[in-house]
């Protein structure tokens, strides 16, 4: 099938929601996708405004196939299914790379409780999953102490006890187990147990609690004492488990929670499972994008994987920001303040420490890894006709119009090249005058490199709005070099982005690698400039009180300052090297005016 019979198929679609997927020439899935209007989403494809990543899906497209569910939400579902199952090219990919520890309750009598990674399908129930191994094990410590649970493989069926195959081990003599292998328990009081164990590791503790004790007063009217102090030790140790959760507000019930931090290349979404008000669960999963896939996108399929993940009926769910779907049976919170805001800004944290976690392995691991992939992002975000492996950023700073200075800073690979820096003392301006001042260091800077020949950058980067950039560009016109070297300004107000010849300002987002690489650079090339601007100020300040002595010269007093350092250091140095440096006359002048200025 050809582009515009697959374009006609697109608008013959039906307007109900479904799944969508493109198909390659070899009729392999390439893209996998839901809408709420088939015919809607899927036409807006092969539109005049495509571009980008998204461009590049549709010139792939050779067929395409749609399926049509009842529900947004459950296209939402289906969608997620198939991208795990058929891994397309082009779609969102879910960075999961390790299995999470589960509670394992297996399907047989007498069943044993126990820990594992990798389920399969054999009936067992699962639980989890837990964030890690160690939260695993707490749990089946907690299981394990609280109730008398078998730990041994045996076919514990009613025939093979009532053959008596088995005998009872020492966990039974250590007082871990009540052998029911050979009939000491009955089957439906090891099950009365269990059903006990389910509510535990779901996190049900308050019904357990009340459970217990309403047990506990029974065996103590009844004078079995035993009883009763069995009971009253379970509640206390399941008190002390309870008080090491995270717990945050009894009133809030079950909800579930989404935090999320990242860039525009990969978002980290944390969710927090909460139950009866305290955390039970907690993971982080990594979403890398592949097309334009807005926030919105991603927080829909991280709450459709992870609620189903864990098997939550959650009614509620705490999110940074609408996610724009409707979920049968769940309502979505944007809290503003109180304990919902308070578990919605620990859940943001735990995403932006796994986010930020994430990029120093990266370093560490694999840096070149890290930083192509930092300079292919700003290759996209600033339409960059080649990865910018040298940047140059301008800044200027003077004080009411004295002493001006500017700075460049130099970046390769994406890192501040310190041996590369320089400042430049402003000669042809008086007053303060950013965009005449910023003239000159460009000019300065790029026709030095052209005559000796040495590398240009491919970005340029001047801090200011349109009045330093309009400067920049006379300059680039000056010497050939628009349309050679990349030009960009930053305004400070908003962190916009100004290009030449484009009016309107670029937005990046502000979580974006490249936004922050530029205020680095920014911020790097504010600090050397004003650093040089204070030490040119403080030597222009000492020389003239120098200066102001009878019978001392500039001469005299760049002498004196580059043998002593300072007002002070002549001040303390022996009157014989004062008199070695300028000669005894002008020694005593120097002598003399220090004790008038005193």
């Amino acid at each position: 099938m050809n582009f515009p019979e697959v374009r006609e198929k697109a608008r013959l679609l039906p307007t109900e929601p479904g799944v969508y997927l493109f198909l390659d020439d070899a009729g392999k899935i390439i893209y996998v996708g839901k809408a709420k209007s088939l015919r809607d989403r899927v036409a807006s494809y092969f539109g005049k405004d495509v571009r980008g990543k998204t461009a590049v899906l549709v010139r792939h497209i050779a067929d395409l196939r749609t399926i049509v569910v009842p529900s947004e939400f459950e296209a939402l579902l289906l969608e997620n299914t198939l991208i795990k199952e058929h891994q397309p090219r082009y779609n969102i990919l879910l960075r999961d790379d390790k299995s999470y520890p589960l509670i394992r309750i297996r399907n047989e009598h007498f069943p044993r409780v126990e820990g594992m990674r990798n389920p399969v399908e054999d009936g067992s129930e699962y639980y989890g999953p837990f964030a890690s191994g160690l939260g695993m094990n707490t749990m089946l410590r907690l299981v394990h102490g609280l109730y008398k649970l078998r730990t041994c493989n045996y076919d514990l069926s009613p025939a093979n006890i009532a053959k008596g195959k088995f005998k009872r081990c020492l966990e039974y003599h250590i007082g871990n187990c009540k052998a029911p292998c050979e009939g000491l328990r009955s089957e439906e009081e090891y099950n009365a147990d269990m059903a006990e164990v389910r509510q535990l590791v779901k996190g049900r503790m308050s019904g357990l609690m009340r459970g217990m004790k309403a047990q506990m007063l029974h065996h103590a009217e009844a004078l079995e004492f035993e009883e009763a102090e069995e009971l009253r030790v379970k509640m206390e140790r399941l008190e002390r488990y309870h008080a090491k959760s995270v717990v945050v507000n009894m009133d809030i019930g079950d909800v579930d929670v989404f935090g999320i931090a990242g860039d525009t290349a990969v978002l980290c979404v944390n969710y927090l499972r909460v139950v009866e008000g305290a955390v039970v669960h907690g993971i982080t999963i990594e979403l890398k994008r592949r097309l334009e896939e807005s926030e919105q996108d991603l927080l829909q399929l991280a709450i459709a994987e992870l609620r189903q993940r864990y098997r939550s009926t959650a009614p509620e769910a705490v999110v940074p920001f609408e996610p724009g779907i409707e979920v049968p049976g769940l309502t979505f919170t944007v809290p503003q303040r109180g304990d919902r805001r308070k578990l919605l800004e620990m859940c943001e944290r735990n995403a932006r420490f796994h986010f930020l976690e994430k990029q120093k392995q990266e370093r560490l691991t694999d840096p070149q890894a890290a930083t192509d992939r930092l300079l292919e992002q700003m290759k996209q975000d600033l339409h960059l006709a080649e990865l910018p492996r040298h940047i140059e950023c301008f800044d200027n700073s003077n004080t009411q119009g004295t002493d001006p200075v500017s700075a460049c800073v130099v970046f390769k690979d994406g890192k501040p090249s310190r041996k590369d820096y320089r400042h430049f003392n402003i000669r042809t301006v008086e007053g303060p005058d950013d965009f005449v001042s910023m003239e000159e260091a460009l000019e300065r800077r790029y026709s030095r490199l052209l005559t000796q020949g040495d590398p240009l950058p491919q970005l340029v980067v001047v801090d200011g709005g349109k009045g330093q950039l309009h400067a920049a560009v006379n300059v680039f016109d000056r010497l050939g070099l628009r349309g050679r070297v990349a030009l960009v300004g930053i305004a400070k107000r908003l962190e916009e982005l100004y290009f030449p010849d484009d009016p309107v300002p670029l937005h990046i987002d502000k979580r974006s690698s490249t936004l922050r690489t530029i205020q680095l650079m920014r911020d790097e090339a504010h600090r050397f400039g004003i650093t040089h601007h204070r030490a040119r100020r403080g030597k222009r300040i000492v020389r003239t009180a120098l200066e102001d002595i009878p019978g001392i010269g500039p001469e005299t007093a760049k002498k004196l300052l580059v043998r002593f350092g300072s007002m002070k250091g002549i001040a303390e140095a022996p009157y014989e090297e004062v008199v070695r440096e300028v000669g005894e006359k002008k020694a005593a002048l120097v002598r003399a005016g220090e004790e008038t200025r005193d």
